[in-house]
């Protein structure tokens, strides 16, 4: 591992390079595939060192990571050719990528509390520094103070749970089993909010909103993740408590999904109704996880790297047309079929992901978690429908509306895409359906 980590903190000095915007992307091209091909990772830990190692579920979301933050720099194409502050920009993203693979690597709970929380830092500084309107600075405030009004608390429960056991590595606690109500709740709330669950997702829409291509791509692809993962990883020393709470979660998340889905077929900007969708995926991925069963956390785990691709791949399109056309509502972004013929077909193929059509990796882990979750409540079915069905809904206006219809008077005649940007889109839609091929490492097995 360590000699991945010397290859990122390598490309620090490379941002401040100039003309070397291309090369970094490159490297960090080149370290993706280098880490595919270091894929020996199986259920328990490897590659151990003093703090970090790396088992199956780290190894999925730091190639996430690295895949997506490589993706990032093809996207954000126009900060380089506008020169906006474009050292500054590689090295924001270079630091983030660094913090985002140390807190997967982390086989401490407090390191991985440490990276968790030190990732705000460079997303807010995406959001101030390259969003778009004013109002990217509430965006930021609210990031900002939703995630660390919940953190202290899980930093007590660090402390506590040290106190108690003697240790905080993750491999360690898997022997010890808490029955503190309040444990509990200081340790998930954190990654609740992180996920984000409905009622505490307010900051995920406006952040969304106001970041750049690169931030809402990285919002989407990994920060969401990180919720997810925490669970993943502190679920197993707190289940006793789980089997009391865990209910709660799982019905606001369920219900919170459709109402979200309600909320996605109603909305007129583009870029609003993916990230609200967004909230509708990890809501189902949040329950599967909370039945604590095999099928639920596997699941749960796969549509995870599927939604980060899959989100990641339709803010790209957004951005594409926001270039374009200047704005991203869906009464000027409509007709799109006849002003870019050829982006049709990458909408179709990302909203067909997005709603979860084979042969995607959506697919499988929507069948794993809806399987988990009716095995856990059959009252659970009323809301599971709902929320797959809905989820089609506004997928589907999503795309009709952009597509057809006649397009706005005030926009030019045609316009083509760039081999960029066929580029960029087709590697967030090739892995995203290759995987179903390699599933029994997407779903744990």
């Amino acid at each position: 591992m360590l000699k991945m980590i010397m290859f990122i903190l390598y490309l620090f000095p490379m941002c401040f390079v100039s003309s070397m915007y291309w090369m970094v992307q490159n490297f960090l091209f080149l370290l993706s595939f280098l880490f595919i091909i270091m894929n020996m990772y199986g259920n328990y830990f490897m590659s151990i060192s003093y703090y970090f190692g790396c088992d199956l579920i780290s190894y999925g979301l730091i190639l996430l990571s690295l895949w997506i933050v490589s993706l990032m720099l093809v996207a954000s194409e126009s900060i380089y050719k506008y020169n906006n502050y474009i050292n500054l920009f590689l090295f924001n993203l270079i630091l983030l990528l660094v913090l985002l693979v140390f807190s997967f690597m982390s086989m401490s709970l407090f390191m991985f509390y440490l990276f968790f929380e030190a990732s705000l830092i460079p997303t807010l500084f995406l959001i101030l520094g390259w969003g778009y309107q004013p109002e990217r600075l509430q965006a930021g405030i609210y990031l900002l103070f939703y995630t660390l009004f919940v953190s202290l608390p899980m930093l007590i429960g660090n402390f506590y749970i040290y106190k108690i056991v003697g240790s905080l590595n993750f491999y360690l606690l898997n022997n010890y089993m808490f029955d503190l109500d309040i444990l509990y709740i200081s340790l998930v709330m954190a990654f609740l909010v992180k996920m984000p669950m409905f009622l505490v997702h307010l900051w995920l829409p406006k952040a969304h909103v106001e970041a750049p291509v690169s931030g809402s791509m990285i919002l989407a692809g990994i920060m969401l993740k990180l919720g997810g993962y925490g669970l993943l990883r502190v679920m197993y020393f707190i289940q006793n408590v789980g089997l009391k709470f865990n209910l709660v979660w799982i019905s606001i998340s369920l219900v919170g999904g459709v109402m979200i889905s309600f909320l996605c077929i109603r909305q007129t900007d583009l870029k609003a109704l993916i990230a609200y969708s967004s909230v509708a995926h990890m809501g189902i991925v949040l329950s599967g996880l909370m039945t604590m069963m095999f099928m639920g956390v596997s699941g749960s785990y796969s549509l995870m790297i599927a939604h980060g691709l899959c989100s990641s791949g339709l803010f790209c399109l957004v951005n594409i047309s926001y270039e374009r056309l200047g704005s991203r509502s869906l009464l000027i972004n409509k007709g799109l079929l006849n002003f870019m013929p050829s982006m049709a077909l990458w909408w179709f193929l990302l909203s067909s992901s997005n709603m979860a059509a084979p042969p995607t990796l959506n697919l499988l882990g929507e069948i794993f978690l809806i399987n988990s979750i009716i095995s856990w409540s059959w009252l659970s079915m009323l809301m599971l429908s709902l929320l797959s069905f809905f989820s089609a809904a506004y997928t589907l206006y999503l795309y009709s509306y952009s597509q057809h219809g006649k397009f706005f008077s005030g926009i030019y005649s045609s316009s083509n895409g760039l081999v960029r940007e066929y580029l960029l889109l087709f590697l967030h839609w090739f892995p995203l359906n290759l995987l179903i091929l390699k599933s029994d490492m997407c779903t744990l097995f």
